[in-house]
């Protein structure tokens, strides 16, 4: 959805816009020539939305480097792409809303709007906190199982001990690690169900969304904010169809007069009688609209025909203003513009960038095993597993088993040999552990503190080793992933500045408005 600052582009703020009649070339990339004020308005517009305070000289490698990315995505043609082409006429729809409706229309949208939130049952806000893995669609069923099984152990660790530190956990095994608020419909059913129905300081049983599999721990609450906090946000998220049904019979009356609405009554008396007329039912600016084309029409809204015309009337002026709103406002060509370029470039990153850093396992393992360094822990941890067993036979024997096999394989085994005839022989608790997350690790690993062995299981016994660092990529997914997706970007951006040319007036960019 574009910004709600096109409001006030639609009401000419910017004097710089005006196209006057010296508008020089400020620079060339690739061959692509751009104008002083195509860079004043991409430079203001990215003042205004709270970008860093670069002058005009440092905004403009930023500039450059956008064109660059644009002039790749047309290389591969992505501005041919129907996902392209429809974005771009909702941009033009969305764009001619926001020129045509009036402020105070939008105010007294918003408020409804906020009034309607304080209604509801789920208002105000959560802070979560969640231990969250990642599932992919193409995950196997023994995977799976073999998440779920460590999120049940992970969940029996934390009931068995009330004192458990949750962000260590967090932080240990978790894809995301934010601490973050939510409110309604800021994210998926399934995760907003539970998040709303837990109190302060409760955690939640392991449960599954499209995205994975979550422990929730809820850390605070607080009611509905106020009205300045999410003012912004209700109008970009919920309000445009209000917005549009609220403000345009004004719209509409003011657009016949602008483009010389001529309505032909022999016409519409014809089709308001018999539900058909061949004849024009109106003109729009000297363009004639006949029955014909109201037909074509009504074929796909069903309503009573006054109610019909009506519509047809009304499309059809928001039509031809639509087609002429570069015209209309100079400004709005730099605003579809940028809307357009915004789409190429977030498509192209995310075919160069984002897709690979989430998918390119080889890729991610091998920027693993060149930065590993990074990725070492302040302190040694222990990773392994805690095996809480009914006797020291079965200790001893589980012991032998484990340091024949692979870790990966070791859950699977225990549950295999264990605990299948009904009653669990031993409980298992499996993971990378820091000094002070687990009191059964401190003891035996760190030889720090002191536990009581459980009741049911009173020979507890450690199977692992210390080290430094992760030994797997995916033991620190999260992070990896991100820096790897800083590695491509950064790689990318230095291949298009190799490979491309970019020419900067100076003189020109030194009359740049900066205010």
């Amino acid at each position: 959805m574009m910004n709600r600052c096109l409001l006030p582009l639609c009401a000419c703020l910017w004097g710089i816009l005006a196209f006057a009649q010296e508008n020089p070339v400020l620079m060339r990339v690739n061959g692509r020539e751009v104008s002083r004020s195509e860079f004043e308005y991409s430079y203001h517009h990215y003042r205004a939305g709270g970008g860093r305070d670069l002058s005009p000289k440092e905004y403009a490698l930023l500039f450059s480097q956008a064109i660059q990315k644009v002039e790749a995505a047309k290389a591969i043609r992505l501005d041919t792409t129907a996902a392209f082409r429809k974005q771009q006429e909702e941009n033009r729809i969305k764009l001619m809303e926001d020129c045509l409706v009036d402020k105070q229309t939008v105010d007294s949208c918003v408020r409804v709007s906020y009034q309607k939130m304080a209604l509801k049952a789920r208002t105000g806000q959560v802070q979560v906190m969640q231990i969250f893995k990642y599932l992919p669609q193409t995950i196997t069923s023994r995977h799976l199982e073999e998440e779920k099984a460590r999120m049940d152990s992970i969940y029996q660790a934390i009931r068995n001990q009330p004192g458990l530190d949750f962000s260590a956990l967090v932080k240990c095994y978790s894809d995301d690690r934010q601490n973050r608020w939510i409110g309604g419909l800021q994210t998926t059913v399934e995760f907003e169900n539970i998040a709303f129905a837990l109190s302060k300081g409760e955690i939640s049983e392991p449960f599954f969304t499209p995205a994975g599999i979550h422990i929730l721990k809820v850390m605070d609450r607080k009611e509905l904010p106020v009205y300045e906090d999410v003012v912004d946000g209700i109008v970009q998220r919920i309000l445009h169809k209000e917005i549009r049904n609220q403000g345009i019979g004004k719209v509409i009356e003011r657009l016949k007069r602008e483009w010389r609405y001529t309505p032909n009554q022999t016409g519409i008396e014809e089709l308001l009688t018999k539900g058909d007329t061949k004849r024009t039912l109106f003109a729009i600016d000297g363009q004639e609209y006949t029955g014909g084309r109201f037909k074509q029409f009504a074929a796909s809204h069903p309503m009573t025909v006054k109610r019909q015309l009506e519509e047809f009337v009304a499309k059809s002026l928001l039509d031809y203003e639509s087609k002429k709103l570069d015209k209309k406002y100079p400004e709005a060509r730099y605003a579809l513009q940028k809307a357009d370029e915004d789409y190429l470039i977030k498509e192209m990153t995310r075919q160069k960038v984002e897709l690979p850093a989430m998918n390119d396992r080889v890729g991610l393992a091998t920027y693993f095993k060149f930065h590993s360094s990074d990725y070492h822990w302040d302190n040694p941890r222990y990773k392994g597993v805690v095996l809480h067993c009914a006797d020291k036979k079965i200790a001893k024997r589980a012991k032998k088993m484990l340091k024949k096999l692979p870790a990966d394989e070791w859950m699977d085994k225990l549950r295999q040999t264990f605990n299948t005839s009904g009653a669990e022989k031993i409980q298992i608790e499996q993971g990378t552990f820091a000094d002070g997350e687990n009191k059964y690790v401190n003891k035996l690993v760190f030889k720090s503190g002191d536990f009581e062995p459980l009741l049911s299981y009173p020979f507890t016994i450690v199977v692992g080793k210390k080290q430094k660092g992760p030994d797997d990529y995916r033991e620190v997914i999260d992070r990896v992933r991100k820096d790897y997706r800083t590695y491509l970007d950064t790689c990318w951006t230095r291949e298009l500045r190799e490979s491309g040319k970019v020419e900067i007036n100076q003189e020109v960019l030194k009359t740049v408005n900066n205010n």
